[in-house]
């Protein structure tokens, strides 16, 4: 989600608030105009206005991403990390932040080796968390692994790709790198306002046709290419593209190409529009907390698993080297993040404070899966995470 916004909304989610409240108002004829307008019925909203954010992938349609017979190896050899780190210009115990920013779950490898792991109560490794827009990045990663087949090209122009769009001038114009790195210039707004719960990324991630909510956006606020805005339509018609390219659901793409080849402890699931409909490509991935960790493993191993190349290293490389354009004022590249004043570190960042953290200097990954608020403190986080890294790596003492 936007690097802009830092906002702790009173509802957990604040389109739905305002969803909910219409719902209200209109009595009965509410779910009249739910079903005219393409969304979930007023007592869903009711529901997903209050639950934690984390809760809410079950409320929703969803197509399995099946993991492999057997999992892979993940080495475990538990050992003290830091109990405490910078927050705000303070030194507080761990435990504190983690408090503080409603962590779920936190894991840390270091070198492949998971070092720490820690759960609140009531969740553990069996738990399904989203992703929100961390699947904004895994997405890249599926992107990668079809312009190394040639199935892709960075220059193909989004009309020429979807039949369904070539009638829209805007399409035409806007390539498969604009949305990589976000520049496409689409007019959908990162939209929060609860008394606006159709328009921008709400309406989007509410609709029950994302299809014609894409054709439907066919309009420009900067021309492609010129300017880095924070869309989660552009990742959205990334997840339609692939779709359209490799004749299956993205889904089915990311167990075969990355969940099983990674040896994913745990199926997967991704939400849907609505039943065996179509992918929300921008977010809604859900999965254990180790198979998020294994996906930043790989990353940092320049795609590899075990010796084995299932992203290309070409394609690392060119998530790892910041676009022309900044997205928000943060380095950005192929849907993720570059992190100002860091290391040689990256993080796919979802909103609700979901991480995974990849520091290369140190041959750290962190997961961070959180129920914060929206958008809120991602960047003391990521010095936390940042501080982590550095003295876990550091030389330890001999015994």
């Amino acid at each position: 989600m936007s690097r802009a916004r830092r906002l702790r909304p009173r509802f957990r989610h604040p389109w739905l608030a305002g969803a909910l409240a219409g719902g209200v108002a209109l009595g009965g004829a509410s779910f009249a105009l739910v079903a005219l307008l393409g969304v979930p019925n007023p007592i869903t909203l009711a529901a997903l206005a209050i639950v934690e954010p984390s809760a809410i992938g079950t409320w929703f349609a969803s197509r399995v991403v099946a993991a492999p017979g057997i999992s892979g190896i993940l080495p475990v050899r538990t050992r003290p990390i830091p109990d405490r780190v910078p927050w705000k210009g303070r030194s507080l115990p761990l435990g504190e932040v983690l408090a503080a920013t409603h962590t779920n779950a936190f894991l840390v490898s270091h070198k492949g080796v998971l070092i720490h792991e820690w759960y609140r109560p009531g969740w553990d490794q069996t738990t399904l968390f989203p992703s929100w827009s961390v699947a904004k990045s895994v997405v890249s990663l599926l992107v990668g692994q079809a312009i190394a087949g040639g199935r892709l090209a960075e220059t193909d122009h989004v009309a020429t790709l979807l039949p369904s769009l070539r009638g829209e001038p805007a399409f035409g114009r806007i390539t498969v790198r604009d949305l990589l790195d976000m520049t496409s210039g689409l007019a959908v707004p990162e939209n929060y306002d609860p008394w606006r719960p159709l328009v921008g990324t709400a309406g989007m991630y509410l609709t029950r046709d994302i299809r014609d909510f894409v054709k439907e956006s066919a309009r420009l606020s900067s021309n492609p290419g010129s300017e880095g805005q924070y869309r989660s339509i552009d990742t959205e018609i990334l997840g339609l593209i692939l779709a359209e390219v490799e004749g299956r659901p993205l889904a089915d793409l990311l167990s075969d190409r990355i969940w099983k080849p990674m040896g994913a402890q745990a199926n997967a699931t991704w939400n849907l529009d609505r039943p065996g409909g179509t992918e929300k490509a921008f977010c809604c991935i859900n999965a254990v907390a180790r198979d998020f960790l294994r996906l930043g493993l790989m990353v940092a191993d320049h795609g590899r698993v075990g010796g084995t190349s299932v992203v290309p290293a070409s394609w690392i490389g060119r998530i790892e080297t910041p676009a022309r354009r900044e997205v928000d004022g943060w380095p950005y590249s192929a849907q993720w993040w570059h992190i100002p004043e860091g290391d040689d570190d990256i993080s796919a960042i979802g909103v609700y404070g979901q991480y995974v953290y990849i520091n290369r200097d140190t041959d750290t990954v962190i997961v961070k899966l959180s129920d914060h608020g929206a958008e809120e403190d991602e960047a003391d986080t990521l010095a936390v995470m940042l501080a982590i890294s550095r003295e876990v790596a550091a030389p330890r003492p001999a015994p």
